[in-house]
């Protein structure tokens, strides 16, 4: 009796999350390469099989609904692609400062394949990790660890550059920025720690830099500091190089709790953002310096120190008019040992309450989670939660000039169009309707393809209105083109 009704919760809760999918809604997921954990699935793999994998990542994201990925590209000051300032990451070719064999550009490889499925690819950097144990150090001669030793502090285990040192802070967005400039990247991604995790009892060894830099300031003030300065630099660069480029972070999912600030949330996390990872989120937010925040909400609604249902809408509400996505751990699931994550119930429930509460999009950790996990949640989001495409939600501090409508003309059961490109190429949205229904493009269940190419060839033979519009970088959509077929003027 208790399963059959479990069963039955669980499509109520997908039917009401499909009903409510909307047109515009950033969905993801994360593709960690530290330590193998979602690609490639070990080190040392020949080109082909690197490649066949990320497709297949992709192919199984796409078919969830997803229109955008965030991949791990610099998980400890190494690259998994080509660049003159630092190696190749051994979890790519097995040896620290190796390309792949045969030669290519992972990067390239990947920013092509997702744009060829018209998904977003946001280049995730984890900016001031240096070693994963600090007792090892594997990195060739010219390792930022060897070769500038003075920058690093050793903490936990690992090791850091240290974001107090400006010319650290120079490297890193140097590093970043020439990726912005050489790839075709859409947005730079950053994870949730620049400090890192305080460890009880432990000092993070910042201290000579402090005295040299810290001007009689309070230290942690000192440190927020330094890493707001990282990120407005950051920000003015990218944007400079181009504009379009968006930037985000990912934090840990409390930035303080109430009982240490009023603005804080009801809750009673061990570490915060503010306090313990030196990162004043809410100040970047603010005043413009970030696009959006893309907190990790890893816990299910009505946990005791830290809950979803608090800490969504208190996000939410700290938005300033630029986006929140809500990272959801699908992971819990693989982990799980009874509770709320022994279901899809929890994540659907998330997903639910990420759509009612004006959040723009949610994010899944991580892609591999779903290899591990019973089908039933994969099922629902090609099924039932995510069945119609979605577009990304537009930014119109940074862009909101949408192109013009292109035209439309049939021939049989083939659509052309023209659009009106210069030097951006476009996408196009073609939307079907069935005969005199009006035509009316909030409607995501009658996107019929999302697509770079000016034409399709519909097979099915029944009678239908068509429209089609333009979509630029940044997701602005035309006005809809001339109707043709049933309903044509």
């Amino acid at each position: 009796m208790r399963n059959c009704l479990s069963i039955c919760l669980l499509v109520l809760w997908s039917i009401n999350t499909s009903a409510q999918s909307p047109k515009r809604e950033f969905r993801a997921a994360w593709i960690a390469t530290v330590a193998n954990i979602d690609w490639p699935s070990r080190q040392g793999l020949p080109a082909a099989q690197q490649q066949a994998e990320f497709i297949h990542r992709l192919n199984d994201l796409q078919a969830m609904g997803c229109n955008a990925v965030i991949v791990q590209i610099r998980p400890s000051s190494d690259a998994l692609y080509d660049s003159q300032y630092e190696p190749w990451s051994h979890y790519l070719t097995g040896h620290q400062g190796q390309p792949p064999a045969p030669y290519y550009d992972p990067l390239t490889f990947m920013v092509q394949e997702a744009h060829k499925r018209n998904m977003e690819f946001h280049a995730w950097f984890n900016p001031y990790r240096a070693l994963v144990d600090s007792k090892k150090n594997p990195n060739p001669p010219d390792h930022i660890t060897r070769r500038h030793p003075e920058w690093i502090v050793s903490y936990g285990g690992k090791s850091y550059l240290n974001p107090g040192q400006p010319e650290v802070r120079d490297y890193v967005t140097k590093v970043i920025c020439d990726v912005v400039k050489r790839y075709d990247i859409d947005a730079v991604h950053l994870d949730d720690y620049f400090y890192p995790y305080r460890i009880a009892g432990k000092e993070f060894g910042d201290n000579v830099c402090y005295i040299r830099y810290g001007k009689g300031m309070d230290k942690d003030d000192w440190r927020r500091q330094n890493v707001n300065t990282f990120i407005k630099n950051l920000n003015d660069e990218i944007k400079d190089i181009k504009p379009y480029v968006k930037l985000g972070i990912s934090p840990f999912g409390v930035w303080r709790n109430a009982s240490k600030d009023p603005e804080g949330s009801a809750t009673r996390g061990g570490q915060t953002c503010y306090d313990d990872l030196y990162a004043d989120v809410l100040l970047w937010m603010r005043k413009g310096w970030i696009d959006y925040l893309l907190p990790q909400l890893y816990w299910e609604h009505g946990h005791r120190a830290a809950a979803f249902d608090v800490l969504l809408p208190w996000w939410q509400q700290h938005s300033y008019g630029r986006h929140v996505y809500a990272g959801l751990g699908v992971y819990r699931m693989a982990e799980h040992k009874g509770g709320p994550y022994a279901s899809p119930h929890e994540i659907l429930w998330q997903i639910r309450d990420v759509r009612s509460s004006g959040a723009e999009g949610f994010v899944f950790y991580s892609a591999s989670s779903f290899d591990k996990i019973p089908g039933t949640l994969r099922d629902s989001l090609q099924r039932r939660t995510d069945r119609y495409p979605a577009l990304p939600p537009t930014m119109p501090w940074l862009d909101k000039s949408a192109p013009p409508a292109p035209v439309l003309s049939m021939k049989g059961h083939r659509l052309e169009w023209q659009g009106s490109e210069g030097k951006e190429k476009l996408r196009y949205v073609l939307y079907r309707f069935p005969a005199n229904e009006p035509v009316d493009l909030d409607r995501s269940d009658r996107i019929l393809s999302i697509q770079g190419e000016k034409e399709y060839t519909d097979t099915d033979r029944g009678s239908y209105t068509y429209v089609v519009t333009a979509l630029d970088r940044l997701w602005n959509e035309s006005k809809a083109s001339n109707k043709v077929g049933a309903g044509k003027e």
